[in-house]
């Protein structure tokens, strides 16, 4: 039910009894009956039509994850979204919220969020049958309609169904058997809507039979009692791959029970990791000092994640975050920041040097293998800087001559950049080196007085010579000329006898 199609005119206060809202002009009791999972289809049907974006902070999966959703949802299918760490798994199932009616009515007073056409729950039944069409009702939002939960090792049976609660039974004077004496869990809570369980692998194997009933009868037990309670709900899941496909950590019949197992997946193309990078990434600032990062360094930062995924040192099985470019960007801009504040200026660009200051916000995110280990988190980080500074110069300078630029290093030039030095003292430092900067306009940097982006894009070009090993550098010298290793003589080793073959 969209906005256009609401319970109760807009011009009228919302109705708070049944009796009021049987009596408003466009009732309709089909609709005020209508299961969570039909309202899901009608809508989503209506934002095909209507060629509504659907799932619009989700980016790179317009063409393989969302088309498998809406079949699942027109199927009337509970599913499960199959992906590793940082692929919005979480995001695409809270944004099924956006595909609920605004508001739906429901039982005052009810935990479970009765229907009050057709109430399942013992309490509402004799409250109906008591006062009839006087009985009050609410409005439920839709953000209310989704419930969330972490599966953990620890969660138990009474957390998700619920349990007897002996406690109320005493305050009632009723028997331990009653249907009154129940304290609900979450599942039951989230009647006539979503019920999501991320990571579902780590529930005990107990609490994934427990789902059985719900998901194949739709109904609950709760200590072994012969309730039924027929709960009107989507079931969504999100899962690893490796976890849901191994043995003892997903029982078979719950697989067999779910509707649809959907991929996720990362990033097809840095662009697209861009989009996502940027949206998420808390780039503007409510400082006085004004960062500007460069495009060539937002797609450094994304090729950086790139190059992770495809390194063979670092875990595929964990995979690579979409976190690790979002944190990077942050702390890229906050590195940025910190120099503009030290050296008293209201503008900044950000820098090569500052996405080497971003380590930590990598390091964390790099599960690696066992030749990983041996060199180290930082180490392999490192490398997978000056590998995407490599792609990055390639794609920007593949046919451009830098023999002017790598002739002054050669004849005995070195540029030592300090830590805390000034922008203009930066670029008076990157000017003095010959033909460099006729070339940052490749980079964007178009407006030479700009010396915040100028210098910015003069180091880029530099770290680029370095990563394509044209120059040097270190830590104590800077940038400098690498000298060609020296080539063996042929002529050594040609009077030496033949060695001697073993047997």
């Amino acid at each position: 039910m969209t906005a256009s199609t609401s319970p109760h005119p807009a011009a009228h206060s919302k109705p708070r009894t049944i009796g009021e809202w049987k009596r408003i002009p466009d009732f309709d009791a089909r609709a005020g009956s209508l299961s969570v999972r039909n309202e899901l289809r009608r809508n989503l049907l209506r934002a095909i039509e209507r060629e509504e974006p659907l799932f619009p902070s989700v980016h790179g999966y317009e063409d393989s994850v969302i088309p498998q959703i809406v079949n699942a949802v027109l199927s009337r299918h509970n599913f499960i979204l199959l992906g590793l760490r940082g692929q919005a798994k979480s995001r695409i199932l809270r944004g099924l919220i956006q595909l609920l009616d605004p508001e739906i009515p429901v039982i005052a007073g009810c935990e479970i969020n009765d229907n009050p056409l057709r109430p399942i729950c013992r309490s509402c039944r004799e409250r109906i049958a008591a006062e009839g069409d006087n009985t009050p009702i609410t409005w439920l939002d839709r953000d209310q309609r989704y419930v969330e939960k972490l599966a953990t090792p620890d969660v138990t049976i009474a957390d998700i169904i619920g349990d007897v609660d002996p406690i109320r039974a005493a305050r009632g004077g009723r028997d331990l058997s009653d249907e009154l004496t129940i304290h609900y869990g979450l599942l039951p809570r989230a009647n006539r809507g979503i019920f999501a369980i991320n990571e579902l692998p780590d529930l005990a194997g107990k609490i994934q039979v427990g789902l059985f009933n719900i998901m194949q009868e739709g109904d609950i037990q709760i200590k072994g009692y012969p309730l039924r309670l027929p709960l009107d709900v989507l079931l969504v899941f999100t899962a690893n791959p490796e976890d849901y496909t191994a043995r003892g950590k997903i029982i078979t019949p719950l697989k067999d029970r779910i509707g649809a197992e959907i991929r996720t997946h990362y990033p097809a193309t840095v662009q697209e990791g861009m989009t996502i990078t940027n949206q998420e990434a808390w780039t503007k600032r409510d400082s006085e000092i004004k960062v500007e990062v460069p495009e060539y360094l937002r797609e450094l930062i994304e090729e950086i994640a790139f190059q992770a995924r495809e390194d063979k040192r670092v875990d595929r099985r964990s995979g690579v975050s979409q976190r690790l470019p979002i944190t990077t960007l942050e702390s890229v801009v906050s590195s940025a920041e910190q120099h503009a504040v030290r050296n008293g200026e209201a503008h900044a660009v950000a820098r090569v040097a500052d996405v080497y200051a971003a380590l930590p916000s990598m390091t964390g995110k790099l599960e690696l293998e066992y030749e990983g280990e041996l060199k180290g988190a930082e180490t392999i980080a490192r490398e997978l800087i000056r590998t995407a500074v490599g792609r990055v110069f390639s794609k920007h300078f593949a046919d451009v001559n830098f023999q002017q630029v790598i002739q002054w290093f050669e004849v005995g030039g070195e540029l030592k950049i300090p830590d805390v030095v000034s922008t203009s003292q930066r670029f008076r430092q990157l000017g003095q080196i010959q033909n460099l900067m006729e070339h940052i306009g490749k980079l964007g940097a178009t407006n030479r007085k700009d010396e915040a982006a100028a210098a910015a894009a003069a180091e880029m070009i530099l770290e680029g010579l370095w990563a394509h090993r044209r120059i040097g550098r270190s830590e104590e010298r800077g940038f400098y000329a690498e000298k060609p290793k020296p080539q063996p003589d042929p002529r050594e080793g040609a009077n030496r006898p033949p060695r001697r073959s073993y047997n």
